[in-house]
């Protein structure tokens, strides 16, 4: 596709704007997904009177134990249950469950009011929202893709250092921005323009360095969310139920742990990705539209020169990931930590000095429904901390299989396989994260291997 038929069609491949996530159209499940929805509601509301009003008879588990009333496990089982099936058919919005799990939860007693609401000052929700600040501070600044474009610029024009450039900019934005679709609105423009020029710009005009453009980077986006305890709403849960369960994650373990992995993963896919699996030949590695570079250099002017603001951000950016890194010598606890970077992003002009932070309130893009759906995801992973329900299930199952006698290895390699089958069915790590974490913590248990 040349630039006068891209120009004549009304399309400009080359144009930032065109790639905004705004302008994407709307993709719809389907029959089947229809389907799921419709059933998702009355499905939801019998599994829960199902359990809770003991329809399904009596459990023998929950009768022989004596910590809690066996009729709150059986509420318990209700709820959970219940809500697994309205989040995964997505029925309603997930934040709209999580108010009914909180709800449900309360009026059956399984948890009073105080300690249920409670859940919504737990110390990750502070982290989550002062991340969403500070990560407001380097995208309205605009230091966020003044940091990408010129990246980019500076890698000329080899293709495969292109890709490992964005493999570093997802991770290097994975400390800070937990949500995956907010990664993605700020480097699918910039990758999009690359692919265009080395010629693929859809249609029938595809390459190889396209392909590897969109699938490394989908792949970067979600990895590196797993590198960092901030990186997505899931790790934040996984922590959290980790210390309910009496092991504290400082930041600097989940670094030191996941971040080595998710570096070897991404040069894996970047190795293979243009070698084996979509090699690029010599001829796709080379620009085929002229002008690639010029508005990547003009975005750039667009930018300015580096402001005050800008600088103050990347201080504050840099100040914060070396504490979050360094949590386990000094004791300062990352939420505290996050807190102070939102104060000093947000700190306003004061005795007519200039403008201390960077932003106002009203420019931090916190994304709230996101957070009343983590609201009722810590409540459901306390309502099962208070039952135990999942404990019970997992030491009645183990002794079933006489799973004392089977290797840890082969424990571990059945937990994993049941992790990745997972994915099959919910696209939500969370969702994932509160059905899998509370059995593997139970097994741990079990096994004492914590």
């Amino acid at each position: 596709m040349s630039q006068t038929s891209s120009s004549s069609s009304g399309f400009d491949p080359l144009d930032m704007n065109n790639y905004s996530l705004e302008k994407l159209p709307d993709i719809k499940g389907g029959v089947w997904m229809d389907r799921i929805k419709f059933i998702g509601i009355p499905l939801g509301v019998l599994s829960f009177l199902y359990f809770t009003f003991q329809w399904c008879g009596p459990i023998g588990i929950f009768e022989a134990q004596t910590k809690v009333p066996p009729e709150h496990c059986y509420a318990a089982l209700g709820i959970f249950v219940s809500s697994l099936i309205l989040w995964l058919s997505e029925a309603i919005p997930n934040y709209l469950t999580s108010f009914l799990i909180i709800v449900a939860t309360i009026l059956t007693g399984v948890m009073k009011m105080r300690p249920a609401f409670a859940m919504l000052g737990e110390p990750v929700m502070i982290l989550n929202i002062a991340s969403f600040i500070m990560a407001s501070a380097l995208v309205v600044t605009g230091l966020a893709k003044r940091i990408c474009i010129w990246l980019v610029l500076r890698m000329g024009n080899n293709v495969t250092l292109m890709l490992a450039c964005f493999i570093a900019l997802n991770l290097l934005l994975g400390a800070f921005i937990s949500a995956t679709s907010a990664k993605t609105a700020l480097l699918l423009p910039l990758f999009m323009v690359i692919a265009a020029m080395y010629g693929s710009t859809g249609g029938e005009h595809r390459n190889n360095v396209g392909r590897n453009m969109v699938l490394q980077n989908l792949l970067a986006n979600n990895v590196s969310a797993s590198a960092f305890i901030t990186g997505s709403a899931a790790n934040l849960l996984a922590a959290q139920l980790l210390e309910n369960a009496g092991y504290k994650v400082y930041y600097s373990d989940w670094l030191m742990a996941l971040l080595p992995l998710s570096i070897i993963q991404c040069a894996f896919a970047w190795y293979t990705g243009t070698r084996w699996i979509f090699p690029i030949r010599k001829e796709d590695a080379t620009p085929q539209m002229a002008g690639g570079r010029d508005r990547l250099r003009e975005e750039l002017v667009k930018l300015g020169p580096i402001s005050g603001k800008e600088l103050r951000a990347g201080c504050v950016f840099l100040l914060v990931l070396l504490l979050w890194g360094t949590d386990r010598y000094h004791g300062i606890r990352a939420e505290v930590i996050a807190l102070m970077g939102a104060i000093c992003v947000l700190l306003p002009s004061i005795c007519k000095l200039p403008r201390l932070g960077v932003i106002k309130w009203n420019d931090a893009d916190i994304p709230w429904h996101m957070l009343m759906f983590s609201w009722g995801a810590y409540v459901l992973g306390g309502l099962m901390d208070v039952t135990n329900i999942v404990g019970l299930w997992m030491h009645h199952t183990l002794d079933a299989w006489n799973a004392a006698e089977l290797p840890k290895v082969a424990v571990f390699t059945i937990l994993a396989v049941l992790f990745a089958l997972t994915t099959l069915i919910s696209e939500s790590k969370t969702a994932r994260t509160i059905v899998l974490f509370p059995i593997f913590i139970s097994v741990a248990k079990a096994f004492q291997w914590a």
